[in-house]
């Protein structure tokens, strides 16, 4: 799992408030191949060799790492460092064959890079998305509120990298399907929560521990899950309860939204919207049935075909 932004942005940040310097922030700006991790994939270290983040799996890092101390102290440029040039480079590392990666390493400073990292950090903390710019030539950045979570953007002499908030995932329902899906969306590293007005239901949960919110789930859209930064996915096969859920979640925001269930079952309750006033481009939001179609039966192979169709979504929408 990887570490979230917001942990290895804010262990820099303290680095350079606390003045353990130099301190550098390394990122993935192009991958081909067999990558281990994505473009936009962070790492910060310091001058002791202590990191948070990851952008190999454990591959380059060392190499990195010893490339940034041998060459401290930090001046305030910018650089690119490739990876994967050669088969001989990807044996000696352990990259994949065919994996090649260009890694910005920023040194920071603390008077010109505290205040977009705090800012970031700040941003993520309140469900809200930045954008940085990195000019590789002086290794200086600019930043700016977004409305939304823009793709990575690498020229050559820029980096434009968003930073917004972890996914949030309602689920809606609180049985052994929720269990399973919450447990893969936790690995996922996505933030979970399970509405379910059922107070037997939520005495019996076994899943894993995250917050049960009582009460009608319209209001648990409303109250946790309206953001373009949200999921909202029903679960419980009770449309009493499923569709108080998505006449709230199909008016909001929300990046997703998805109700479990056959063919048949969906034509009924699209039919159902209607009814209930929803227009046709609200209704047309509602993945359904939810899941990428696999032949999936049990709870944990429906979980799976749910988390990689979110996993599908995320990728073509820009949104990782």
């Amino acid at each position: 799992m990887q570490i979230p932004e917001q942990q290895i942005l804010g262990q820099a940040r303290s680095w350079l408030a606390a003045g353990d310097v130099p301190v550098w922030l390394c990122t993935i700006v192009a991958a081909h191949g067999s990558s281990p991790r994505p473009p936009g994939s962070m790492l910060a270290c310091n001058g002791r060799g202590t990191q948070v983040g990851s952008l190999s799996g454990g591959c380059i890092e060392e190499d990195l790492l010893a490339r940034l101390q041998h060459n401290a102290p930090a001046t305030a440029v910018a650089e690119i460092i490739e990876y994967g040039v050669s088969a001989e480079q990807n044996e000696r590392l352990g990259l994949p064959c065919g994996g090649r990666l260009q890694v910005l390493v920023q040194p920071l400073q603390p008077e010109r890079d505290l205040p977009w990292l705090e800012a970031a950090v700040s941003a993520i903390g309140e469900r809200r998305c930045l954008r940085r710019v990195v000019a590789v030539d002086g290794g200086g950045t600019r930043y700016d509120d977004e409305t939304h979570y823009s793709p990575l953007v690498f020229t050559g002499a820029e980096l434009a990298q968003s930073f917004g908030p972890r996914m949030r995932l309602l689920l809606v329902g609180a049985g052994q399907l929720s269990q399973s899906l919450a447990e893969l969306a936790l690995a996922m590293d996505y933030e979970v929560l399970v509405t379910d007005p059922r107070q037997a239901l939520r005495e019996q949960w076994q899943g894993p521990q995250l917050p049960l919110i009582a009460g009608m789930p319209d209001d648990a859209v409303r109250a946790h899950a309206s953001d373009r930064h949200s999921i909202v996915i029903t679960l419980t096969h009770d449309p009493r309860i499923d569709d108080m859920a998505l006449m709230e979640a199909l008016t909001t925001q929300a990046w997703y939204v998805g109700a479990l269930g056959s063919a048949r079952t969906t034509a009924k309750r699209l039919e159902r919207l209607r009814q209930l006033g929803l227009s046709e481009t609200e209704i047309a939001a509602l993945h359904a049935p939810v899941g990428l179609d696999i032949g999936s039966k049990t709870p944990l192979e429906i979980a799976v075909s749910i988390m990689a169709q979110l996993v599908q979504l995320r990728r073509e929408r820009g949104r990782s």
